[in-house]
């Protein structure tokens, strides 16, 4: 293949987070329900005779284009796997915050998995690349079919869900917040012994009063850890707009449910002129275009 590929890595949204103790290997249980969004990353991709990575994009200078970017990883990766040179020339436009609790860089490794499956003509099924994607780290696999799923394990097994598409608003204050970080926070606090097996939402039901009943368990020691998580709840369910105020992931980005597309766009037009430095992004919920996904998105689209 000789022409470009422009690859979707959309965010990753964990729409709630049960977390509990550590297990015996140190990793702690986990039930979540993930979603993905039409905002992300895009990854171009080309042949070439070595392989390559630059970043752009507004989050750029947060990351460096060594052999240990995801990126970069999954590169090798694959063409271990599939016992080739690696080869190709890669460009991370970087759009979503550093360390901010939406899958940003497992989402651009899953990206690279699979644009590099079609850029070296490669025959791997859809497990082939969980499987190397596992490799990469515990979200990854989630990301390589960016669908809604239901996370448990310590995040590695995923199962689909079937989903009605969500509106929201992406918030990240501008603080990185390490995931090991609010992990070890979250130990020190005493925390997960409520801990208890859940199910994924029942077929039909309504999602919002599902969320309604449950939580992110790592909010509070990502609020000990940076204040600015607690300001950005508040102003969010302060909004008439808001239908649920959360945290993603380990955060430090939260969002707010809205009832439709025009909600989360006034919400965002609200908060901007109130807080310039805050990374604000409407968003829709639950679907992305496969096109985006397999790297056959028009340029245009990843403005």
């Amino acid at each position: 293949m000789s022409a470009m590929l422009r690859v979707f890595a959309p965010a990753k949204l964990n729409l709630h987070l049960h977390v509990g103790p550590p297990r015996a290997d140190g990793r702690h249980p986990l039930e979540s329900l993930a979603v993905f969004a039409d905002v992300g990353d895009w990854l171009r991709i080309a042949p070439s005779d070595g392989l390559s990575l630059d970043i752009e994009g507004p989050f750029a200078a947060g990351l460096h284009a060594e052999p240990d970017n995801l990126v970069l990883r999954a590169a090798h990766v694959l063409a271990k796997e599939a016992g080739l040179a690696p080869r190709a020339q890669l460009v991370l436009e970087k759009n979503l915050p550093i360390a901010s609790g939406i899958g940003g860089g497992s989402a651009d490794a899953a990206a690279a998995l699979r644009g590099l499956v079609r850029l070296w003509d490669l025959s791997l099924t859809q497990n082939d690349l969980e499987r190397l994607a596992a490799s990469l780290g515990a979200d990854v696999p989630v990301c390589v079919a960016s669908r809604t799923a239901f996370m448990t394990g310590a995040g590695e097994i995923t199962a689909p869900v079937e989903s009605a598409g969500l509106h929201a608003v992406l918030v990240n204050p501008g603080e990185p917040l390490s995931t090991g970080g609010v992990y070890r926070a979250f130990d020190a606090l005493g925390l997960g012994a409520g801990y208890a097996e859940d199910a994924p939402p029942p077929a039909g039901s309504d999602l919002l009063d599902w969320l309604q009943r449950r939580r992110n368990d790592l909010e509070l020691p990502a609020i000990h850890l940076c204040l600015a998580v607690g300001k950005v709840l508040a102003a969010l369910a302060a909004s008439p707009d808001c239908a649920l105020a959360r945290m993603s992931g380990s955060g430090a980005t939260c969002f707010a449910l809205t009832k439709d597309g025009p909600a989360s766009q006034r919400l965002a037009a609200d908060l901007r002129p109130r807080q310039p430095n805050w990374w604000i992004a409407p968003a829709a919920l639950g679907w992305v275009d496969p096109a985006w996904l397999a790297g056959d998105a028009h340029e245009s689209q990843m403005k």
